[in-house]
């Protein structure tokens, strides 16, 4: 038996994840809302747009300056990026519940484009996550994510969504 999610503690955690790309109606983004219609805990995506006709040196350089910009004040800030550190699902959980325990209620993800991330962006970053070694599409990785933190919930309120 799991207990329901407690909103004292755990309903205090503001989540931004920020992205560049806008959403097409998909499966992509239904699964994301899916995953994210299910915590309680508040989440916003908020989309960059892409730069477009441009070298990849200037794209990155002016998508980086937008995700910085868009950074909430004082958040936790993750870049996922495939040269981060993976985590198991139940250590990234034990990240969210230590950052949450310390006082950080504000966290701030960041998915790049297809041509990466700009260093200055890498450089902002509390922690580079590693989702896998392998390339995703940055639609993809919102939807991955989004089931990724509904996990970490549900490790940390003992539900039986995460199965050892």
């Amino acid at each position: 038996m799991y207990s329901k999610r407690s909103k004292t503690s755990n309903a205090s955690l503001r989540i931004t994840i920020i992205s560049v790309g806008k959403w097409r109606r998909g499966p992509n983004q239904d699964l994301f809302n899916t995953y994210t219609k299910r915590l309680s805990w508040e989440v916003r995506l908020l989309e960059i747009q892409e730069g477009a006709k441009l070298q990849v040196s200037q794209r990155k350089n002016q998508e980086g300056i937008k995700l910085i910009s868009a950074l909430p004040d004082k958040a936790k800030v993750v870049v996922l990026d495939q040269s981060g550190k993976a985590f198991t699902s139940v250590e990234f959980a034990d990240n969210l519940r230590n950052w949450r325990d310390i006082g950080d209620r504000e966290l701030a993800f960041i998915i790049g484009g297809a041509d990466g991330l700009h260093r200055n962006v890498l450089e902002k970053a509390n922690l580079i996550l590693s989702l896998s070694s392998m390339t995703w599409p940055h639609m993809l990785v919102r939807a991955m994510l989004a089931e990724q933190l509904w996990r970490a919930a549900s490790i940390i309120n003992n539900h039986p969504y995460h199965r050892l």
